[in-house]
């Protein structure tokens, strides 16, 4: 069972069109660039469900 961090960092790579690259060389094949856009997302969207 995933955390649900994790389950929402892999919604959001699915969104970006990064789940096959994650699936086949894991998150450390990413670059600083998708990494912190996911991350960014990520925040948001924590934030978003905080207020709202």
């Amino acid at each position: 069972m995933m955390k649900k961090d994790e389950q929402l960092k892999l919604e959001i790579a699915k969104e970006l069109g990064l789940y096959d690259k994650i699936k086949e060389h894991g998150w450390k094949s990413l670059s600083p660039k998708e990494t912190g856009r996911i991350g960014g997302i990520l925040s948001r969207k924590k934030k978003k469900t905080q207020i709202g």
